[in-house]
Protein backbone atom coordinates (compact mmCIF):
# COMPACT_ATOMS: atom_id res chain seq x y z
CA UNK A 1 0.00 0.00 0.00
CA UNK A 2 1.63 3.62 -1.19
CA UNK A 3 2.13 5.73 1.60
CA UNK A 4 -0.79 8.75 2.47
CA UNK A 5 1.29 11.26 2.94
CA UNK A 6 2.33 11.37 -1.10
CA UNK A 7 -0.89 12.97 -2.37
CA UNK A 8 -1.05 15.43 0.08
CA UNK A 9 2.29 16.13 -0.41
CA UNK A 10 1.52 16.51 -4.54
CA UNK A 11 -1.24 18.54 -3.67
CA UNK A 12 1.24 20.66 -1.52
CA UNK A 13 3.37 21.55 -4.27
CA UNK A 14 1.24 22.38 -7.17
CA UNK A 15 -0.56 24.93 -5.15
CA UNK A 16 2.87 25.98 -4.66
CA UNK A 17 3.78 26.14 -8.19
CA UNK A 18 0.34 28.12 -8.93
CA UNK A 19 0.82 30.45 -6.45
CA UNK A 20 4.22 31.49 -8.14
CA UNK A 21 3.00 31.74 -11.67
CA UNK A 22 0.39 33.59 -10.59
CA UNK A 23 2.87 36.13 -8.94
CA UNK A 24 4.54 35.89 -12.37
CA UNK A 25 1.73 36.91 -14.52
CA UNK A 26 1.21 40.38 -16.36
CA UNK A 27 -1.51 42.82 -13.98
CA UNK A 28 -4.17 43.45 -15.84
CA UNK A 29 -3.93 46.69 -17.86
CA UNK A 30 -6.72 49.06 -16.78
CA UNK A 31 -9.87 50.05 -18.47
CA UNK A 32 -9.55 52.84 -21.09
CA UNK A 33 -12.41 55.43 -20.53
CA UNK A 34 -14.60 55.98 -23.19
CA UNK A 35 -15.27 59.43 -25.03
CA UNK A 36 -18.51 60.50 -25.93
CA UNK A 37 -19.44 60.41 -29.66
CA UNK A 38 -19.66 64.22 -30.52
CA UNK A 39 -18.02 65.48 -27.06
CA UNK A 40 -15.80 68.03 -28.06
CA UNK A 41 -11.98 67.34 -26.86
CA UNK A 42 -10.92 70.64 -24.37
CA UNK A 43 -7.50 72.34 -25.94
CA UNK A 44 -5.96 74.58 -23.34
CA UNK A 45 -5.73 78.07 -24.60
CA UNK A 46 -2.48 79.55 -26.12
CA UNK A 47 -0.69 81.29 -23.32
CA UNK A 48 -0.36 85.28 -23.98
CA UNK A 49 3.43 86.07 -25.60
CA UNK A 50 5.88 87.52 -23.27
CA UNK A 51 8.06 90.46 -24.71
CA UNK A 52 11.43 91.88 -23.19
CA UNK A 53 10.19 95.39 -24.34
CA UNK A 54 7.49 97.82 -25.05
CA UNK A 55 7.60 99.94 -27.88
CA UNK A 56 7.79 103.41 -26.60
CA UNK A 57 5.43 104.93 -29.07
CA UNK A 58 2.70 102.69 -29.68
CA UNK A 59 2.80 100.27 -26.54
CA UNK A 60 3.13 97.35 -27.99
CA UNK A 61 5.26 94.30 -27.14
CA UNK A 62 8.73 93.94 -28.59
CA UNK A 63 11.53 92.02 -28.63
CA UNK A 64 13.95 94.28 -30.17
CA UNK A 65 15.54 97.06 -27.76
CA UNK A 66 13.93 100.49 -29.28
CA UNK A 67 16.47 102.95 -27.66
CA UNK A 68 17.15 104.38 -31.62
CA UNK A 69 16.48 107.86 -32.24
CA UNK A 70 12.85 107.80 -34.32
CA UNK A 71 13.18 108.87 -38.16
CA UNK A 72 10.24 111.63 -39.12
CA UNK A 73 9.79 112.06 -42.82
CA UNK A 74 7.98 115.03 -44.62
CA UNK A 75 5.82 113.33 -46.82
CA UNK A 76 3.84 114.74 -49.85
CA UNK A 77 -0.19 114.35 -49.79
CA UNK A 78 -0.82 116.53 -53.20
CA UNK A 79 -3.58 114.63 -54.85
CA UNK A 80 -0.32 113.71 -57.65
CA UNK A 81 1.31 111.83 -54.74
CA UNK A 82 -1.55 109.62 -53.82
CA UNK A 83 -1.60 106.93 -52.61
CA UNK A 84 1.63 107.31 -50.71
CA UNK A 85 4.15 104.48 -49.59
CA UNK A 86 5.22 103.92 -45.75
CA UNK A 87 2.06 105.62 -43.97
CA UNK A 88 1.01 102.14 -42.71
CA UNK A 89 4.12 101.74 -40.80
CA UNK A 90 4.72 104.97 -38.97
CA UNK A 91 4.14 104.71 -35.19
CA UNK A 92 2.68 108.32 -35.04
CA UNK A 93 1.64 110.51 -37.99
CA UNK A 94 1.08 114.49 -37.90
CA UNK A 95 -1.59 115.66 -40.67
CA UNK A 96 -0.86 119.42 -40.80
CA UNK A 97 -1.42 121.89 -43.27
CA UNK A 98 1.54 123.51 -45.22
CA UNK A 99 0.80 125.88 -48.55
CA UNK A 100 -2.16 126.60 -51.23
CA UNK A 101 -4.27 124.34 -48.37
CA UNK A 102 -2.65 121.29 -49.09
CA UNK A 103 -1.50 119.26 -45.71
CA UNK A 104 1.36 117.54 -45.37
CA UNK A 105 2.41 114.06 -42.97
CA UNK A 106 5.03 113.90 -40.72
CA UNK A 107 5.65 110.43 -40.03
CA UNK A 108 7.24 108.91 -37.21
CA UNK A 109 8.95 105.47 -37.89
CA UNK A 110 10.38 103.96 -35.42
CA UNK A 111 9.27 100.07 -34.14
CA UNK A 112 8.16 99.31 -37.79
CA UNK A 113 10.27 99.21 -41.14
CA UNK A 114 8.00 100.11 -44.43
CA UNK A 115 9.66 99.17 -47.56
CA UNK A 116 9.34 102.19 -49.46
CA UNK A 117 8.91 105.85 -48.24
CA UNK A 118 7.50 108.77 -49.71
CA UNK A 119 7.07 110.85 -51.58
CA UNK A 120 9.09 113.02 -49.52
CA UNK A 121 8.37 116.79 -49.56
CA UNK A 122 10.24 119.99 -47.89
CA UNK A 123 10.03 121.34 -44.59
CA UNK A 124 8.57 124.08 -42.42
CA UNK A 125 9.62 125.45 -39.11
CA UNK A 126 6.52 123.64 -37.02
CA UNK A 127 7.42 120.95 -38.35
CA UNK A 128 10.70 120.94 -37.34
CA UNK A 129 9.44 121.63 -33.74
CA UNK A 130 7.03 118.68 -33.83
CA UNK A 131 10.09 116.44 -34.99
CA UNK A 132 12.42 118.01 -32.37
CA UNK A 133 10.12 116.80 -29.35
CA UNK A 134 11.19 113.30 -30.42
CA UNK A 135 14.99 113.65 -30.73
CA UNK A 136 14.13 112.68 -34.34
CA UNK A 137 16.63 112.75 -37.39
CA UNK A 138 14.30 115.03 -39.95
CA UNK A 139 14.25 114.07 -43.48
CA UNK A 140 12.81 116.52 -46.03
CA UNK A 141 13.80 117.57 -49.80
CA UNK A 142 14.48 121.43 -49.18
CA UNK A 143 12.54 123.55 -47.14
CA UNK A 144 10.92 127.23 -46.60
CA UNK A 145 13.89 129.96 -46.42
CA UNK A 146 13.00 129.91 -42.34
CA UNK A 147 13.25 126.10 -41.82
CA UNK A 148 16.29 126.46 -43.67
CA UNK A 149 17.64 128.85 -41.48
CA UNK A 150 16.60 127.02 -38.11
CA UNK A 151 18.21 123.94 -39.12
CA UNK A 152 21.66 125.57 -40.08
CA UNK A 153 21.20 127.37 -36.50
CA UNK A 154 20.25 124.68 -34.48
CA UNK A 155 21.70 120.94 -33.27
CA UNK A 156 19.22 118.96 -35.40
CA UNK A 157 20.30 115.63 -37.19
CA UNK A 158 18.99 115.87 -40.45
CA UNK A 159 19.34 114.75 -43.98
CA UNK A 160 17.80 117.12 -47.07
CA UNK A 161 17.55 115.61 -50.19
CA UNK A 162 19.31 118.70 -52.25
CA UNK A 163 22.68 118.08 -50.73
CA UNK A 164 22.61 113.98 -50.07
CA UNK A 165 20.42 112.95 -53.10
CA UNK A 166 22.49 109.41 -52.91
CA UNK A 167 20.19 108.46 -49.97
CA UNK A 168 16.77 108.71 -51.86
CA UNK A 169 15.61 108.09 -55.50
CA UNK A 170 13.26 109.42 -58.05
CA UNK A 171 10.36 107.08 -59.79
CA UNK A 172 9.31 107.62 -63.12
CA UNK A 173 5.25 106.76 -62.80
CA UNK A 174 5.08 110.09 -61.07
CA UNK A 175 5.64 114.05 -62.15
CA UNK A 176 8.63 115.97 -59.88
CA UNK A 177 8.61 116.78 -57.23
CA UNK A 178 5.69 113.77 -56.84
CA UNK A 179 8.24 111.20 -57.02
CA UNK A 180 10.93 111.17 -54.70
CA UNK A 181 11.37 108.50 -52.28
CA UNK A 182 13.69 106.53 -49.67
CA UNK A 183 13.62 104.23 -47.25
CA UNK A 184 14.94 103.13 -43.96
CA UNK A 185 18.06 101.47 -45.01
CA UNK A 186 19.24 104.85 -47.13
CA UNK A 187 18.45 106.95 -44.22
CA UNK A 188 20.32 104.57 -41.56
CA UNK A 189 23.14 104.61 -43.40
CA UNK A 190 23.40 108.49 -44.28
CA UNK A 191 23.38 108.68 -40.35
CA UNK A 192 26.02 106.33 -40.19
CA UNK A 193 28.15 108.04 -43.06
CA UNK A 194 27.59 111.92 -41.40
CA UNK A 195 28.25 110.41 -38.42
CA UNK A 196 24.80 111.63 -36.41
CA UNK A 197 24.05 110.78 -32.85
CA UNK A 198 22.00 107.48 -32.86
CA UNK A 199 20.70 106.74 -29.46
CA UNK A 200 18.38 108.88 -27.76
CA UNK A 201 15.75 109.20 -24.67
CA UNK A 202 11.66 108.97 -25.77
CA UNK A 203 9.52 111.36 -24.31
CA UNK A 204 7.10 108.95 -22.12
CA UNK A 205 4.04 108.27 -23.78
CA UNK A 206 1.00 106.25 -21.19
CA UNK A 207 -0.48 103.39 -22.81
CA UNK A 208 -3.47 101.69 -21.37
CA UNK A 209 -3.58 97.74 -21.19
CA UNK A 210 -3.89 95.65 -24.21
CA UNK A 211 -7.45 94.75 -23.34
CA UNK A 212 -8.87 97.94 -21.91
CA UNK A 213 -12.18 98.67 -23.07
CA UNK A 214 -13.14 102.47 -23.37
CA UNK A 215 -16.26 103.17 -22.13
CA UNK A 216 -16.23 106.61 -21.72
CA UNK A 217 -17.49 109.82 -24.36
CA UNK A 218 -19.87 109.96 -27.07
CA UNK A 219 -20.44 107.31 -30.28
CA UNK A 220 -18.38 108.09 -33.16
CA UNK A 221 -18.24 105.48 -35.46
CA UNK A 222 -17.82 107.84 -38.54
CA UNK A 223 -15.70 111.20 -38.11
CA UNK A 224 -15.28 113.80 -40.59
CA UNK A 225 -12.51 116.35 -40.48
CA UNK A 226 -12.29 119.35 -42.93
CA UNK A 227 -9.48 120.99 -43.64
CA UNK A 228 -10.88 123.33 -46.17
CA UNK A 229 -14.36 123.21 -48.78
CA UNK A 230 -11.54 121.43 -51.13
CA UNK A 231 -10.12 118.91 -48.61
CA UNK A 232 -11.48 116.85 -46.37
CA UNK A 233 -10.64 113.46 -44.72
CA UNK A 234 -13.08 110.93 -42.71
CA UNK A 235 -12.82 107.68 -41.12
CA UNK A 236 -14.54 104.53 -40.16
CA UNK A 237 -14.53 102.38 -37.06
CA UNK A 238 -14.02 98.80 -38.40
CA UNK A 239 -15.32 96.29 -34.95
CA UNK A 240 -12.92 93.51 -36.19
CA UNK A 241 -9.63 95.40 -35.54
CA UNK A 242 -10.89 98.03 -33.17
CA UNK A 243 -9.73 100.95 -35.61
CA UNK A 244 -10.47 103.36 -38.08
CA UNK A 245 -10.30 102.67 -41.82
CA UNK A 246 -9.07 106.46 -43.31
CA UNK A 247 -10.82 107.68 -46.46
CA UNK A 248 -9.53 110.99 -48.61
CA UNK A 249 -12.06 112.78 -50.64
CA UNK A 250 -14.39 109.93 -49.72
CA UNK A 251 -12.32 107.45 -50.79
CA UNK A 252 -9.98 104.35 -48.95
CA UNK A 253 -7.13 106.07 -48.77
CA UNK A 254 -4.38 103.31 -49.33
CA UNK A 255 -1.14 102.29 -49.26
CA UNK A 256 1.14 102.10 -52.76
CA UNK A 257 3.54 99.77 -51.67
CA UNK A 258 1.47 97.19 -49.12
CA UNK A 259 -2.10 98.05 -51.21
CA UNK A 260 -3.43 98.23 -47.47
CA UNK A 261 -6.30 100.80 -46.19
CA UNK A 262 -4.71 103.08 -43.44
CA UNK A 263 -6.14 103.00 -40.16
CA UNK A 264 -5.81 104.41 -37.03
CA UNK A 265 -6.07 102.87 -33.11
CA UNK A 266 -6.04 106.44 -31.73
CA UNK A 267 -7.03 109.57 -33.49
CA UNK A 268 -6.24 113.01 -32.00
CA UNK A 269 -8.33 116.14 -33.95
CA UNK A 270 -6.54 119.01 -32.43
CA UNK A 271 -7.74 123.44 -33.13
CA UNK A 272 -4.38 125.13 -33.20
CA UNK A 273 -4.33 128.89 -34.09
CA UNK A 274 -2.80 129.19 -38.24
CA UNK A 275 -1.42 132.69 -39.58
CA UNK A 276 -0.44 132.94 -43.20
CA UNK A 277 3.43 134.21 -43.62
CA UNK A 278 4.00 135.67 -47.06
CA UNK A 279 2.51 135.49 -50.95
CA UNK A 280 3.37 131.99 -51.21
CA UNK A 281 1.03 130.82 -48.76
CA UNK A 282 3.15 129.64 -46.20
CA UNK A 283 1.64 129.94 -42.29
CA UNK A 284 2.92 129.80 -39.25
CA UNK A 285 0.69 127.02 -36.89
CA UNK A 286 0.78 126.55 -33.34
CA UNK A 287 1.96 123.28 -32.01
CA UNK A 288 2.43 124.36 -28.45
CA UNK A 289 -1.14 125.45 -27.33
CA UNK A 290 -3.13 124.85 -25.40
CA UNK A 291 -6.31 124.32 -27.54
CA UNK A 292 -9.57 122.29 -27.77
CA UNK A 293 -10.22 118.55 -29.36
CA UNK A 294 -11.27 115.58 -30.03
CA UNK A 295 -9.83 112.08 -28.61
CA UNK A 296 -11.21 109.17 -30.39
CA UNK A 297 -10.26 105.45 -29.90
CA UNK A 298 -12.79 102.58 -30.02
CA UNK A 299 -15.41 104.21 -31.80
CA UNK A 300 -16.14 106.77 -28.68
CA UNK A 301 -15.23 110.25 -28.85
CA UNK A 302 -14.02 112.52 -25.90
CA UNK A 303 -13.81 116.29 -25.91
CA UNK A 304 -10.03 117.33 -24.33
CA UNK A 305 -7.71 120.10 -24.27
CA UNK A 306 -4.57 119.53 -25.67
CA UNK A 307 -0.91 121.13 -25.31
CA UNK A 308 2.42 120.34 -26.28
CA UNK A 309 4.26 119.03 -22.86
CA UNK A 310 8.10 116.81 -22.66
CA UNK A 311 8.03 118.04 -26.60
CA UNK A 312 5.06 116.57 -27.74
CA UNK A 313 1.52 117.07 -28.01
CA UNK A 314 -0.52 115.40 -25.59
CA UNK A 315 -4.36 115.33 -24.85
CA UNK A 316 -6.24 116.11 -21.52
CA UNK A 317 -9.73 115.15 -19.61
CA UNK A 318 -9.36 118.48 -17.92
CA UNK A 319 -8.87 122.62 -18.67
CA UNK A 320 -6.31 122.48 -15.58
CA UNK A 321 -3.97 119.89 -18.11
CA UNK A 322 -3.41 117.46 -14.90
CA UNK A 323 -5.03 114.61 -16.00
CA UNK A 324 -3.58 113.34 -19.24
CA UNK A 325 -5.43 110.66 -21.19
CA UNK A 326 -3.60 107.53 -22.10
CA UNK A 327 -3.35 106.01 -25.55
CA UNK A 328 -4.03 102.55 -26.49
CA UNK A 329 -1.42 100.30 -27.52
CA UNK A 330 -1.39 100.92 -31.48
CA UNK A 331 -0.46 103.94 -33.86
CA UNK A 332 -1.50 107.48 -33.34
CA UNK A 333 -2.83 110.43 -35.61
CA UNK A 334 -3.18 113.58 -35.02
CA UNK A 335 -4.89 115.93 -37.44
CA UNK A 336 -4.07 119.33 -36.80
CA UNK A 337 -6.67 121.79 -37.96
CA UNK A 338 -6.90 125.88 -37.97
CA UNK A 339 -8.83 127.10 -34.55
CA UNK A 340 -11.21 129.48 -37.41
CA UNK A 341 -13.83 128.72 -38.22
CA UNK A 342 -12.48 125.77 -35.44
CA UNK A 343 -14.09 121.99 -34.16
CA UNK A 344 -17.64 123.03 -34.16
CA UNK A 345 -17.63 123.48 -37.97
CA UNK A 346 -14.70 121.45 -38.85
CA UNK A 347 -15.49 118.04 -37.26
CA UNK A 348 -18.62 115.79 -37.81
CA UNK A 349 -19.28 112.61 -36.05
CA UNK A 350 -21.94 109.90 -35.50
Amino acid sequence: MAPRWKPALFASALCAILTACSQEAEPPKPAQPKIPVNQPVQSQPAPEPVYAYTAPFTGMGTNERLDGRPIMVMINNHPSARPQSGLDKADIVYEVLAEGEITRFLAIFHSQQPEVIGPVRSIRPYFIKIGAGFDAVLVHAGGSPEALETLARGDYGNINEIANGAYFWRVQFRKMPHNLYTDLTRITQAIRDKKMRVTTTHPHLPFLPADAVISQGETARTIDVTYHRLYQVSYRYDDQTKRYLRFTEGNPHMDLTTNKQLSVTNLLVIAARHRVLDKEGRRDVDVVGPGDGYLFQQGKARKIKWKRSDGVIRAYADAGLTQELPLLPGNTWINIIPDTPGLASAVKFQ
